[in-house]
């Protein structure tokens, strides 16, 4: 697996992210023995940065990855978690500087460690961004001084409200994290990640499956996407198949040859899915088949979603 720098932290992470919701039940049941199986098999695969929240399975996906990773030299890799959010409604969120700094202790203690590499302000765009630039970042900074905390970074859906934040925040943005916006169908963050990686910010991709619009089975129902792109990305998807390919497999293989992003996280939910995705990273994407489905996806490129408050989208 391939390491790259993560902007001017000096942390060296994989590709591929292990992304930490599945541990939390998220998308399926989970217990002990396959949430270990599955973080060991990532190891060995080369996978050495593991990003997970409080807010994935109510706190079950940070202490199953703790418990997960006891035993593994801390030098083996990377951990990053989020703090702000806690639930799925508005009321779930707090940006407060007493709450962030608790909930780093938190996650300390479910993590099973003794510092954190990356702290990240979860979904801004369902905060006040001027509360993130004025109150919640400088308490990480805080935090940063005591060593609970290397490095701070930021995530969220609109790509506007993670520009005003880090343009605002600049001296203590290390990391810059946007999901669904570096894909088959929407590229609309390259343009950033590309003038975040010049500036030394490191730069994260995340749901390069576009949380499963670009997969044979198709997104869940709870699903934002507008009914456009997923007839879109199920035309995709079919086109594939009378191929003999998989659409997540050529959208993850996309996600990996971008050269604007330092990793790109994927949920993981067991040793199968590890190697599969560690598979891809090592495979460029077939140049017709890709040709063939981003004709298909065309008419849909850059739609999304509202997410968070109006003001920030």
């Amino acid at each position: 697996m391939q390491l790259r720098p993560l902007g001017r932290t000096g942390l060296q992470v994989s590709t591929v992210g292990f992304g930490g919701s599945p541990l939390g039940g998220v998308f399926g049941p989970m217990t002990p023995a396959l949430a270990n199986a599955t973080v060991r098999a990532a190891l060995d695969a080369g996978i050495n940065y593991f990003d997970t929240a409080p807010f994935y399975g109510a706190t079950a996906a940070e202490t199953a990855l703790g418990q997960a990773l006891q035993g593994v030299p801390r030098d083996r890799y990377v951990l990053a978690t989020k703090v702000a959010r806690y639930g799925p409604e508005r009321r779930d969120f707090d940006f407060s500087a007493a709450r962030v700094e608790r909930s780093v202790d938190e996650s300390l203690a479910r993590l099973r460690c003794g510092h954190i590499d990356l702290i990240q302000v979860h979904d801004l765009e369902f905060g006040s961004l001027d509360q993130v630039v004025n109150e919640t970042l400088p308490a990480l900074d805080r935090l940063r001084a005591t060593g609970k905390v290397r490095f701070l970074g930021i995530t969220g859906l609109p790509l506007a409200a993670l520009r005003t934040v880090r343009d605002r925040a600049r001296p203590l943005v290390d990391t810059v994290l946007s999901y669904c916006h570096g894909t088959l169908n929407d590229a609309t963050f390259l343009p950033d990640a590309a003038d975040l990686r010049r500036s030394g910010v490191g730069v994260l991709n995340a749901a390069p499956l576009a949380m499963g619009l670009l997969t044979q089975a198709g997104p869940p129902a709870w699903h934002p996407a507008p009914p456009a792109l997923r007839a879109a990305c199920a035309a995709a998807a079919d086109y594939c198949a009378q191929h003999g390919a998989d659409l997540a497999d050529l959208a993850l293989q996309y996600a990996l040859s971008l050269s604007e992003i330092d990793a790109t996280i994927l949920g993981l939910a067991n040793v199968g899915e590890v190697r599969r995705a560690a598979a891809c990273a090592g495979r460029a994407p077939d140049p017709a088949l890709l040709a063939g489905v981003r004709a298909l996806l065309a008419p849909v490129a850059g739609v999304t979603w509202l997410s968070g408050r109006p003001e920030n989208n």
